[in-house]
């Protein structure tokens, strides 16, 4: 992970849900307030639940799951949602490409398969570092991987307000 003060954990957990469990989660910090799982709508599948499209910490009206960790396990009523594509950047790339926290851009994608993706949720924060966040089934669709290069499209942003 290479955003600064956040990391992955050695720990894993496993999630329970009605029709299956996934294994060897991997448990990301800071501690934040809330409880928040990010799942792909093909682990949604095989849990047996139909998580939301979400921004970060927009956990209202979402599923709930079974965390089951080396001490027990603890129930969630809410808090299982698909995180909605978004992409971290610091203040001085945020007025490079002219964006503000919570405008919307479309990200371009080279390679193989090409395309792009729209309604890119921007995320500004002086301790971000340029990074675009997608899920696995989404990289998977573009043939993207850890380390690939995409562009902004600036001529798609649109505000957050």
């Amino acid at each position: 992970m290479k955003q600064v003060g956040e990391y992955a954990a050695k720990e894993t957990l496993t999630l329970v849900g009605p029709k299956g469990a996934l294994r060897n989660v991997r448990v990301l910090g800071p501690v934040r307030k809330f409880t928040q799982v990010e799942i792909s709508r093909t682990d949604g599948f095989n849990l047996g639940i139909v998580p939301p499209i979400r921004d970060s910490g927009k956990l209202e009206d979402t599923p709930g799951i079974v965390l089951v960790g080396p001490k027990g396990g603890v129930s969630l009523n809410k808090g299982v949602i698909v995180a909605a594509r978004h992409i971290h950047m610091g203040v001085e790339d945020a007025h490079r490409y002219n964006v503000s926290d919570g405008d919307r851009v479309t990200i371009k994608i080279n390679g193989p398969r090409g395309g792009s993706f729209d309604n890119v949720l921007v995320r500004v924060n002086p301790n971000f570092r340029l990074e675009f966040h997608i899920d696995t089934d989404e990289a998977n669709a573009a043939a993207l991987k850890n380390g690939d290069t995409v562009s902004i499209d600036i001529r798609e942003q649109s505000c957050g307000a």
